[in-house]
């Protein structure tokens, strides 16, 4: 794995951990931007519209739903 590889997991990671609390705080504006036009594999998906349902944020939960899964 070279370093542009590993730099690009990094940002993926920090990335995810930042949704995960922007989530959390029902921070609807910042998880859109997060977001972005980003696919995401169905486990992450899952797992973070399951986190926003903890908020009952169903303006979060929808725009999770809205993110394509990669296959």
């Amino acid at each position: 794995m070279g370093p542009n590889k590993t730099d690009r997991n990094r940002h993926d990671i920090a990335n995810f951990v930042a949704l995960e609390t922007a989530i959390a705080n029902s921070e609807e504006q910042l998880v859109k931007e997060l977001l972005g036009n980003q696919a995401m594999q169905e486990l992450e998906k899952g797992y973070l519209i399951d986190l926003a349902k903890l908020n009952n944020n169903h303006t979060i939960i929808k725009l999770l739903e809205g993110i394509d899964v990669e296959e």
